[in-house]
């Protein structure tokens, strides 16, 4: 099944899951369908996306010399490598238990039935095995994660649903976005404590209001292709000759900004009626259970104007800073275009402001280039170990990583603390997740008694 790819695997699961908590059988199908659309729809932007950067990124990394050892193979190498593991094998039983008996205990409120991206956990496990050798401490690791993002796919919950429209009932319980949260809190009070910057109050609406056609995404979008497009040229002659090009990944861009939220429309479609009859059901048969949130993929709200806007603008960015950052070893590009997923719990916490939410998503990528850096060790031997079809460091560099999930905030704590400190680390690791479930508890039990 994991052979299948998000595409296929999660229309057969949503199709079964609706017709085991009693959506009819045609419903419960269009409902996976749709998804599984959704899946496809994102993957030919996203490639679309790679595939018109691609050149031109890589003729600026040979313009400038932005010559790294550390190479990016993208999301889809993690997560074949991860579910390619002894670790990933049984990854999704031993999480749907941790959730089920967090659920019973009261110390989370949320089911997580985004199954496919299961695989951040298992990703985890994985690097922690080929750090430590010890399956033992890879699966432990994966546990503390998983109750981690749960914990704080509940304390983002309410913000999550309120900020974005028809979210009623649902959260993130996916690692990679729960990571940037802590950016969003630390760098927002900052922000926050600045003269006059209040002042940049702007979101994506108050920058179609202000700046007309220049605040659309759309337009944004065709800006920065053709700027990227130019910068690869090393000469105004060449500027000249490349413009048919540079307009076409000009025009590109945009489409990619405009055609994204009507996929995750897509999505919403789908995953609602699943989401309603999901919560229906568990409440209906267990009545201690009632106000739950289901979790779902962050695809539903990456096209908002805010993080399309941000995303586009931080990627040529986050390039030239990956040169000059001490230490730094990794040049992103094949992640690039996964930047939208860094933004859908940051928006709730910067009410979408896009300078603020510009400084988050740079503050946390430049932590996050460290973090990969940091882990592409571990993460290359187990590259090596699994053996995965087409997935290989190329000649001449020496790691490989994915700056989607290995930037994580939340897996490079987990990591150091297990791999690092031992069995002290271990210990601190276990107390930090048993505190967030007590305080995720009373939290949930004294919301329930106001209620």
């Amino acid at each position: 099944m994991i052979g299948l790819g998000a595409a296929v695997m999660m229309p057969i699961i949503f199709t079964a899951l609706g017709v085991c908590i009693g959506i009819k059988p045609a419903r419960a199908l269009k409902s996976g369908l749709l998804v599984g659309v959704g899946f496809v729809g994102l993957g030919v932007v996203t490639a679309l996306l790679t595939s018109s950067l691609g050149p031109a990124l890589k003729g600026m990394t040979e313009l400038y010399h932005l010559n790294l050892p550390f190479f990016d193979l993208g999301w889809p190498a993690a997560a074949a490598v991860a579910y390619s593991t002894a670790v990933g094998a049984f990854i999704i039983p031993v999480c749907l238990g941790v959730n089920l008996l967090m659920l019973v205990t009261g110390m989370t409120r949320t089911v997580n039935i985004d199954l496919w991206n299961y695989w951040h956990f298992a990703f985890l496990g994985a690097i922690v095995f080929f750090a430590t050798g010890s399956l033992a401490w890879a699966f432990y690791a994966a546990t503390v994660l998983c109750v981690i993002t749960l914990c704080m796919a509940d304390f983002t919950a309410k913000g999550f649903q309120s900020y974005y429209k028809d979210m009623e009932g649902i959260s993130i319980p996916q690692p990679f976005c729960q990571s940037f949260t802590p950016f969003a809190v630390a760098v927002g009070w900052v922000l926050d404590r600045i003269p006059g910057f209040g002042k940049l109050d702007i979101d994506a609406e108050g920058m179609k209001r202000k700046f007309g056609l220049l605040g659309e995404p759309l337009f944004l979008g065709l800006l920065i292709g053709c700027a990227i497009g130019a910068m690869r040229c090393d000469s105004l002659k060449a500027v000249a000759d490349s413009v048919p090009q540079i307009l076409k990944l000009g025009v590109t861009v945009g489409a990619v900004m405009e055609l994204i939220p009507r996929i995750t429309g897509l999505f919403i479609e789908g995953l609602k009626p699943i989401c309603e009859q999901t919560r229906s059901f568990v409440e209906t048969r267990f009545a201690r259970l009632k106000g739950l949130s289901i979790g779902m993929s962050p695809a539903l709200v990456i096209g908002h104007p805010t993080t399309l806007v941000v995303s586009i603008l931080l990627i040529p960015v986050i390039l030239f800073l990956s040169v000059f950052l001490p230490g730094n070893k990794f040049l992103p590009l094949a992640s690039l275009a996964g930047m939208f997923y860094l933004f859908p719990c940051v928006l709730p916490i910067t009410k979408g402001n896009v300078p603020k939410t510009f400084i988050v998503g740079l503050v946390a990528l430049m932590c996050g280039l460290f973090f990969v850096t940091n882990l592409t060790p571990a993460f290359t031997k187990a590259i090596a170990a699994a053996n995965c079809d087409g997935i290989a460091v190329p000649d001449g560099f020496e790691g490989g990583a994915a700056l989607d999930f290995a930037s994580a905030f939340w897996c490079w704590i987990v990591f150091h603390l297990i791999v690092t400190l031992k069995w002290l680390g271990a210990v601190l690791a276990g107390l930090l997740a048993i505190a967030m479930c007590i305080i995720n508890r009373n939290r949930t039990n004294k919301t329930r008694q106001t209620c």
